[in-house]
Order: structure tokens, then sequence, then C-alpha cells
């Protein structure tokens, strides 16, 4: 229904994910999807994560994409970006180990590229607690790493989680099935639906 536009949003609630993304892409033609999703801090901050889905973000070039798609999304409600890049380690953690020093470097690729595009983003390193107190959509090096900070936040840091949109040209807002109230999720959607009709 929500693929032929009968519906104006739908929203994951406690469906199994493998099953219900899966059908997701089927319908649109697409061999994959990526999300976007809003939170809050502890404290009620509200940000933006991504990448979050344990199978995104896993290039440079896949992490550049999704937040261009995902400032262009936050860019229709008046939202100006400020992006945080994160990565594996703190600058002088360089030498450590290949693996941070590899997480380091595609970091400054990926905030490179970023700035080259228009965006304001700079590379914060292994510091979120740093990179949330100045920017409003922060980068994981990886889906796994953004899946790891979402459901740390959400389910053991006392912050919030209103849920992942799909970044595609219908309204489909993502959840986690550990939630037991969707009105944030709901809510997010209706705003999408406003904001896609403005």
């Amino acid at each position: 229904r929500l693929v032929d536009g009968r519906i104006d949003a739908a929203v994951r609630g406690t469906l199994g994910a493998t099953k219900t993304l899966g059908y997701l892409k089927s319908a649109l033609g697409v061999s994959r999807l990526a999300r976007l999703a809003l939170l809050t801090t502890a404290g009620g901050v509200p940000f933006f994560l991504v990448p979050v889905g344990i199978d995104e973000g896993n290039s440079v070039a896949d992490r550049v994409d999704l937040v261009y798609r995902s400032v262009n999304a936050i860019r229709r409600f008046g939202i100006i970006e400020k992006v945080a890049v994160l990565s594996g380690g703190r600058f002088e953690d360089a030498g450590r180990s290949e693996i941070v020093d590899q997480s380091l470097a595609d970091s400054e690729v990926v905030t490179g590229m970023l700035c080259e595009r228009g965006i304001d983003a700079k590379h914060y390193g292994i510091l979120i607690e740093d990179a949330i107190r100045a920017a409003n959509v922060i980068v994981a090096p990886d889906g796994i790493t953004g899946n790891l900070i979402f459901r740390t936040l959400t389910f053991l840091g006392g912050g919030g989680g209103f849920g992942a949109p799909v970044l595609a040209d219908l309204v489909f807002v993502d959840t986690s099935r550990v939630k037991v109230k969707f009105s944030d999720a709901i809510m997010l959607a209706s705003a999408l639906v406003w904001g896609a009709e403005r």
C-alpha cells in the first residue's frame, strides 16, 4: 500500500527487520536501503546518526553518499547541517594499529569529500563527546559502530530514538523491535510527509 501510494507513510514497529526491509527493497526495485536515525542524548539534545544499518557505510564512497543523501533530506526542514565524522581513534593514536590508521585515514577522506560537496563537515576522531557539542549529524565509522551507538544510547544510556527513516521518495520509518511505544516514530513519519508536501 505504501509503494503504490494508497497510504502516506509506514512505521516498521515490531516486524522483523530482515524480512520487512527485504520486502521494501524488492518493492522499490533496489538492492540496498539507507537509513538516517533521529536520536536525542540523555540531556535531550537531538541529532542525526548515519550509518545505522549493520550493512551500511562500509566504504568511503558509501559513507559519503549516505551523508550527502541525509543532508539533502534534513535541509528540506530548514535544518542547516553541521557534520561530525568519527573514526576509530584520536589523531595522536595514529601508528597504534593498522585498523586505527585505516579508520583515521578513511574518515579524513570522507570529511574532505563532504567539504568538496559544500557540506560543513569536520573529522573528530573517536571523540563523539566533542562532536555532539558542535554537530547535529554524526557519521559513525561504519554501520556496525553506528548501530552500537544507537543501541547504547537508547537502550542503556537514557537517550531517545525517534526512528530511522529510509532515504527514499516514500516515507518509511524503521524502528527497533525493542521499543514498546511507537508514537515518536509515527510523529516523525507524519513530519516527513508534511515536509514532502511543502
